[in-house]
């Protein structure tokens, strides 16, 4: 397979697109990397279920205070003006839509909007944790994770066969070789590299890719 994207550049597409000012909640493991890559001049306020409003970066090695971590049990530093709120607060905000995006990983996510990012099987995540709350509070749900699995399946599907995040929450998917959009249940190539072949992707993918209006490339930096 052609070459792909690692995980940071992944992460730094999917931050491109947080507008100034948003409110974001970024899920446990890899989304946590898109707070890294905030494009200058512009400002999120992070938010995270345990209850931390507009914390900022990892402290440097040695220099942590347990006190603070996120809801993945990593230490944070706060932002001027941080705050502190109880755990039921926390959902509150949440299933209260005031959050403006959520950027999830994911196991499949289907060309309808569905969402699967944690399994029942011995390797999965064994929990959906604040999840489901999060696809169908935020204002907009947004995937990043490789196009396949470690073994060469397509995570991007007609319909999903793990147990259900969501139903049709996910609007915009990040992937290690393309951005694509759902829009009326339909997969949507926006961005891909310019070193796949559409034929090559389509072959990667579990379900059409359909284009509409330009297809631009999908460039980022070396990170």
């Amino acid at each position: 397979m052609t070459a792909k994207l690692t995980n940071a550049q992944i992460a730094w597409r999917a931050a491109q697109d947080i507008a100034d000012g948003a409110y974001v909640n970024l899920g446990i493991g890899f989304p946590e990397m898109v707070a890294k890559f905030q494009p200058p001049g512009r400002e999120a306020i992070f938010h995270t279920e345990n209850g931390i409003l507009n914390f900022g970066e990892a402290p440097p090695a040695g220099k942590e205070d347990w006190d603070l971590i996120n809801a993945g049990k990593k230490a944070v530093t706060l932002k001027p003006g941080a705050a502190f709120f109880h755990h039921a607060d926390s959902f509150a905000m949440v299933r209260g839509s005031h959050l403006d995006v959520a950027i999830l990983g994911a196991y499949e996510v289907a060309e309808t909007g569905d969402l699967a990012n944690w399994s029942t099987g011995p390797n999965g995540v064994p929990a959906v944790g604040g999840a489901m709350d999060l696809v169908h509070g935020a204002k907009r749900v947004a995937v990043i994770t490789d196009h396949v699995t470690k073994d060469g399946r397509p995570k991007l599907m007609k319909r999903c066969s793990l147990p259900l995040t969501g139903v049709g929450c996910v609007t915009r998917v990040y992937t290690s070789l393309a951005v694509i959009d759902i829009d009326a249940s339909r997969f949507v190539l926006r961005e891909k590299l310019a070193t796949i072949s559409l034929d090559e992707l389509q072959r990667l993918t579990g379900a059409e890719l359909r284009i509409e209006g330009d297809l631009a490339d999908l460039t980022v930096p070396e990170l």
